[in-house]
């Protein structure tokens, strides 16, 4: 038998979810990343006692950096297979100056996970970073054949001393589930999702329970759909009617997008105030096609299909992408009435690919940036992934098996920098920023509660819709606690030498 050297393998583990839920003991898992990708491996096949063919192990590195400082980051990387031997160490190797670094570089050697499990993850901190440097990295596996690498990942550190705080206070809601409108604390909502900025700043809300669509402005709260009855009716907007309403996006002409949860349909609210279907038969089913019947293209043509679909979100032209949670995938409803998949086939997976060879398992909220990326909340795999324009599906962040890191993660926006910012429903709201680095602004892991107040020491119960405005501050849907809570991000910035003068001075 021929020995095969130099062998490059790829691994994506198939994993589904029958639920949401998980055990609690899977939820007090510490937080860990692992990007699923391709694998640089090198080395030998070499044939143990026991008859077993050992090979070195498939490693992957992170696609992101955690809490990216002038001198400190966090990555880390999985072992996929251990290439049928103990791993002996695993981490990181880096670089300012090898493009392709090893061991041989400065390297963590991070804690082996002997549990048992068949895929290992780890967790690497890099400290003594230069500031204003660019970095090479990739994760790296030892077993008794020889060293596993992952790809290279390259970041650059902060020139200076940044400093993020964010502020969480109520926007609207008395936190009683209830259905009041008024000024925005008195007003009451109940299990509010999907929220919505438009372009003068006005806020927008599926209120689930209550099958409405409320409006936020200058300090009141209005409905502006819906009539409080749980149906499926289009026509003038206050006679309307909608099941469990919960996504909302809005095209540049004003008209607001609705995935009408419950009614396996795409809802259109036009500035005038008329409710219309504009996707879907209102039956749950997979079915690509027209959008509606006034786009069938001939006696043979069908019309689309959906399941519960549930996040939503418009590009500059006007498509509309959505989260077609019950079925997989991500579906786009093009201008000219014609819907298709952009990616996803209706099986539940995590699997990263092109097209309708990728997976997903019951994906909650889409966004779309000026690139036509669409950025993917994959709640049932625990993970942040984008689709490219070419088609290409990626995972950002996160992975099944580590729900700590992403707690199944639900709705998602974008600003106009190409930053996109998420919610959990284990209690956080993420930034994930256009350089590929993850911070959490606000809430803690696994704490419920109504709690106001900096970043991490406020409190959310099962976060859902997220939106943004265009002075950055940040609109989230606090779904089980009623109320519509606001965050707004303060930077404040020196350099490394302004703030050592400070140390000495304080020192003096």
């Amino acid at each position: 038998m021929h020995v095969l050297c130099g062998m490059v393998k790829n691994f994506y583990p198939f994993i589904s979810f029958n639920s949401m839920k998980i055990t609690s003991f899977l939820r007090n898992n510490s937080i860990l990343f692992f990007f699923l990708s391709s694998v640089i491996i090198s080395g030998c096949k070499k044939t143990s006692p026991s008859g077993t063919v050992a090979t070195i192990p498939n490693v992957s590195t992170v696609a992101a950096i955690l809490n990216l400082t002038t001198t400190t980051a966090q990555s880390g990387g999985v072992v996929t297979f251990n290439g049928d031997a103990t791993i002996t160490q695993n981490g990181v190797c880096y670089s300012s100056t090898d493009q392709m670094p090893t061991t041989s570089d400065t390297k963590t050697s991070d804690p082996v996970n002997t549990t048992g499990i068949a895929i290992i993850s780890f967790t690497s901190n890099l400290t003594g970073l230069t500031p204003n440097t660019k970095y090479y990295l990739r994760a790296y596996a030892i077993n008794s054949v020889g060293i596993g690498y992952g790809g290279v990942l390259t970041f650059t550190t902060s020139a200076s001393v940044t400093g993020v705080s964010t502020m969480v206070s109520t926007f609207a809601g008395n936190g009683t589930a209830g259905y009041m409108d008024g000024s925005a604390s008195s007003a009451m909502f109940n299990n509010p999702q999907g929220v919505a900025v438009d372009s003068k700043g006005n806020l927008y809300v599926a209120d689930a329970f209550n099958d409405l669509i409320r409006e936020i402005s200058g300090g009141n709260v209005s409905t502006i759909a819906g009539n409080q009855t749980l149906g499926y009716l289009d026509g003038p907007a206050l006679s309307a009617e909608f099941y469990a309403p919960s996504g909302g996006a809005f095209d540049s002409k004003g008209n607001l997008y609705v995935a009408d949860f419950g009614n396996n349909v795409i809802r259109k609210i036009t500035p005038a105030g008329v409710v219309s279907t504009y996707a879907g038969t209102g039956q749950a089913g997979y079915q690509n096609g027209a959008a509606t019947s006034a786009s069938l293209q001939s006696t043979t043509d069908s019309l689309a299909i959906f399941n519960n679909p549930q996040g939503v979100a418009v590009d500059a032209t006007g498509n509309v992408f959505v989260a077609d949670r019950g079925n997989n995938v991500i579906r786009e409803i093009l201008t000219n009435g014609r819907t298709k998949t952009i990616a996803g086939n209706a099986v539940k997976g995590f699997i990263d690919a092109t097209d309708e060879a990728a997976f997903f398992n019951q994906p909650t909220g889409v966004a779309v940036d000026s690139k036509d990326d669409v950025y993917v909340t994959d709640q049932g795999n625990s993970a942040l992934r984008v689709v490219s324009s070419a088609g290409v599906v990626t995972t950002l962040v996160g992975n099944p098996a580590q729900s700590s890191l992403l707690g199944f993660p639900s709705a998602i926006t974008a600003d106009s920098q190409g930053n996109v910012y998420f919610t959990d429903e284990l209690g956080r709201v993420f930034e994930f920023t256009a350089g590929k680095v993850l911070y959490n602004l606000a809430g803690t892991y696994n704490v419920t509660g109504l709690v106001n107040g900096p970043g991490t020491s406020a409190t959310f119960n099962y976060p859902q819709g997220i939106a943004v405005d265009a002075s950055g501050n940040i609109y989230v849907g606090d779904q089980y606690n009623n109320v519509i809570r606001k965050i707004v991000i303060t930077t404040s910035t020196t350099t490394p030498s302004a703030a050592a003068r400070k140390t000495t001075a304080a020192k003096k």
